[in-house]
């Protein structure tokens, strides 16, 4: 059970207790586990939206999101265990993902890897996917970091006062508080959790507002890297329980890797496509265009047919008769 207050906001102490049932009075159900299905399920749903607008098949959305949920939870387990090895002594703690340490930056690499692999088995264009799935994935990351504070963790150091953030400081009282403070009172520290999600969820709303404005495909997921980097560099500067490589905050790192990458390559298309000096062709446009091509050929081939079989065919007997008289 964790204590939790938002007193700048109104918010008095409440009790909050991680899990949400049991079942068979012995299986747990946290609300963690429940927070993150429902990211799951929303944003599978919003791929589904905009895989019917990029006349994708629902077939394919299902194939995709089968092995990007497997291989996004191997990844995340994967990264948390690569950037944690002196918490792991056996197979066992490796495994005992129940048991906590996943990384979202892990499950990302993992689930976009697979619906890759999906995607050049299928012939279907990654990069058209990718668009389509990187809002959906904004909403599950949006409503994902609400499980941390399910669970009373996610949080940053103390909030002085003076800070501009002050007035959005929690008091927290977590095993996790006694850990990182070594006090059973209440401390009072940035919600970072509670940044992200905001963060995420702005991020949402302006992808969506220019999502019919992309000029090439690629320009949403690019954004959403760049945008969600952007944001985790600086948040994760103020997390007590981020994971370290050497001196390096590891999602900080990850980051602004993906800040300077996604916006790299926008820059880079747009000014090529100003270069060309006209509007750029999308993969379904192109693909549309070269169908009306094949069908203006087809047509014009028929016609051409049916006039030369129209064409009386004593025109050259008719011109030498003429000649000979």
């Amino acid at each position: 059970m964790v204590t939790i207050s938002f007193p700048g906001l109104g918010i008095d102490n409440f009790n909050l207790k991680s899990v949400a049932f049991t079942l068979f009075g012995k299986f747990e159900v946290r609300w963690y586990g429940l927070i993150i299905t429902t990211g799951i399920i929303l944003a599978i749903a919003y791929a589904a939206y905009r895989f019917k607008q990029e006349k994708i098949s629902f077939d394919d959305l299902i194939d995709m999101a089968i092995f990007a949920i497997l291989f996004g939870i191997i990844g995340a387990r994967a990264y948390y265990v690569l950037t944690s090895l002196e918490e792991f002594h056996s197979f066992y703690d490796v495994i005992a993902i129940w048991e906590g340490g996943i990384a979202i930056y892990g499950a990302l690499i993992g689930g976009g890897l697979a619906i890759f692999g999906v995607c050049k088995y299928k012939k279907i264009p990654f990069l058209k996917v990718f668009d389509a799935v990187a809002p959906g994935v904004m909403i599950a990351q949006t409503l994902g970091r609400w499980g941390n504070f399910c669970n009373g963790e996610a949080f940053g150091e103390r909030v002085a006062e003076g800070h501009p953030l002050y007035f959005l400081r929690m008091g927290l009282i977590s095993p996790n508080t006694v850990q990182d403070f070594k006090t059973f009172s209440m401390v009072y520290v940035h919600p970072t959790f509670l940044y992200e999600s905001l963060w995420n969820l702005i991020g949402f709303i302006l992808i969506n507002i220019f999502y019919k404005k992309k000029k090439f495909d690629g320009q949403i997921f690019f954004t959403y890297i760049s945008w969600y980097g952007f944001g985790r560099m600086f948040i994760e500067l103020l997390r007590t329980d981020s994971l370290y490589v050497g001196p390096i905050r590891i999602s900080s790192l990850v980051g602004f890797l993906c800040f300077v990458v996604g916006l790299t390559f926008i820059i880079y298309k747009l000014v090529k496509i100003n270069k060309q000096g006209e509007e750029p062709v999308l993969a379904e446009d192109a693909a549309e265009a070269i169908q009306e091509t094949e069908e203006y050929t087809d047509v014009t081939d028929k016609l051409g047919s049916l006039l030369n079989k129209d064409e009386p065919e004593s025109n050259d007997t008719e011109t030498e008769e003429k000649s000979e008289e």
